[in-house]
């Protein structure tokens, strides 16, 4: 018989956040998949786990899932393990894991933390829907069409970034959406946990006045209103400059912010051009 491939969920930060069952899975699997070894050994030497493990990270999963799938049909129970939170959420083991369901191996979840969950709950936004979007793209061009495709989406928007480039996605979500509402968790579980919450501008500007930022961070947007917000000419201008500066065309752009204010396209459109001459 095939042996078992479990998914096992571990903590952000705090240790205390594993699971029973989860230390039960590590404690019993003959093998751990782990993403970083030497990241997971601090986990498993707290709970005294002596499983063996392997790395299966993003650089060696196409070739190590083969290896993986053989030892499995062989009987093996393995347990899939991640850096932080649930597996395949934004991190390696989606070829695992499907090559697995392919060959009819059983696979089965074992829940736990998950970022984007985690952060929803406290972020004050709405939670009846939301669309986890992960990493944003980091070339500007890709990060601005990505922004542009979800601007639509009523239900609250989750990314994942690193602190080098947060400040980057919230000022471009400020262009492509507008200033809405927003929640950015920084550190979640760790000592230094931090719940920022307001217009994004506010969050930008929190952010801006640090010498540095630190630590994994997940941001929420609320989801477009159902009507959209009403625009000083103040606040159009700057949109469209923000706009211009990233030489977006001026019928897509006047598209753009149409959808976000009470404003006409024809009427966005004739301000782009009359501010384009003043430029």
């Amino acid at each position: 018989m095939a042996g078992t491939l479990y998914i096992v969920a571990t903590p952000l930060g705090n240790l205390e956040d594993m699971t029973f069952r989860g230390v039960r899975i590590l404690k019993d699997a003959d093998l751990i998949a782990a993403e970083d070894t030497r990241h997971s050994k601090k986990l498993l030497n707290h709970y005294d786990i002596t499983t063996p493990s392997v790395a299966c990270h993003e650089h060696n999963e196409a070739a190590k899932a083969h290896d993986l799938i053989q030892r499995l049909e062989k009987g093996t129970t393995i347990a899939l393990i991640s850096d932080a939170g649930t597996p395949l959420i934004s991190d390696p083991g989606y070829r695992l894991v499907s090559m697995a369901s392919e060959k009819g191996i059983p696979i089965v979840p074992v829940p736990g933390c998950n970022a984007a969950i985690t952060g929803l709950s406290a972020s004050g936004l709405p939670t009846d829907a939301f669309i986890f979007l992960g990493f944003a793209p980091k070339k500007q061009g890709r990060l601005d069409n990505f922004l542009n495709n979800a601007a639509h989406h009523k239900a609250t928007l989750i990314f994942y970034e690193s602190p080098r480039r947060v400040i980057r996605l919230i000022s471009s979500a400020i262009t492509a959406f507008g200033d809405r509402q927003a929640c950015l968790a920084r550190e979640l579980t760790k000592q230094y946990e931090e719940f920022i919450r307001g217009p994004l501008s506010s969050i930008l500007s929190a952010l801006e006045s640090r010498e540095t930022v630190k630590g994994e961070c997940v941001l929420f947007i609320k989801g477009q209103d159902d009507q959209p917000v009403d625009l000083s000419t103040e606040q159009m201008e700057s949109l469209i400059m923000d706009g211009l500066d990233q030489n977006m065309r001026t019928g897509e752009l006047a598209k753009k912010i149409a959808g976000l204010a009470n404003w006409p396209k024809s009427k966005v459109y004739d301000m782009i051009l009359t501010l384009k001459t003043r430029s």
